[in-house]
């Protein structure tokens, strides 16, 4: 028996809209997933947070995830999901903002609730991304994460447009793996 298409809930950057996830819906629909694209509050994370805390209230056998804030704002979602017994599927970040450029040291902050995330994370972004200094995605994934795999691209900054085809494919396998290992198939 073939897994149901996998559902995935992707939040914009902090200067976007759903409308600029479209590609992302786009190109994943084609692929096999059941993509979608929310809009987030502009400059209020805790109203971001509970965007995607009620998606997954209502829905917790889906992937959240996005682009930059949007990927923080599920991550941060994800792990209250987590501690209340109701893990999503999967958490998907891309280009995730691991501290403001120029400010390395709160990469610590806004990583200190991914050891509470337990589902399956894919994290996707630029080697050469501002808001991901030098080696420390690496690090925080490595201390932090328990079930993640992370893809970074040379010679990109804090977009992944030039190889969305490739980001796409990545996290539609990925998203598939998850959604065959779930169902038992």
């Amino acid at each position: 028996m073939t897994p149901p298409h996998p559902v995935l809930v992707l939040g914009h950057g902090a200067s976007g809209s759903a409308a600029t996830m479209a590609p992302h819906v786009a190109g994943l629909r084609t692929r096999g997933v059941d993509a979608r694209a929310v809009d987030l509050p502009r400059g209020r994370p805790e109203a971001a947070v509970a965007v995607f805390a009620r998606i997954l209230e209502r829905e917790p056998a889906i992937g959240v995830g996005g682009h930059s804030f949007g990927g923080r704002m599920a991550s941060l979602a994800a792990a209250d999901a987590c501690d209340a017994g109701r893990a999503p599927l999967a958490l998907v970040l891309l280009s995730y903002p691991l501290h403001a450029p120029g400010r390395p040291a709160d990469w610590d902050a806004r990583t200190a609730h991914w050891p509470r995330i337990t589902c399956p994370v894919l994290l996707l972004g630029g080697a050469s991304d501002p808001f991901a200094a030098g080696g420390l995605l690496e690090r925080a994934v490595g201390e932090r994460l328990q079930r993640a795999e992370l893809v970074t691209y040379p010679r990109l900054g804090h977009t992944l447009g030039p190889v969305l085809d490739d980001t796409l494919d990545r996290v539609a396998a990925f998203l598939a793996a998850v959604a065959a290992a779930t169902s038992g198939a």
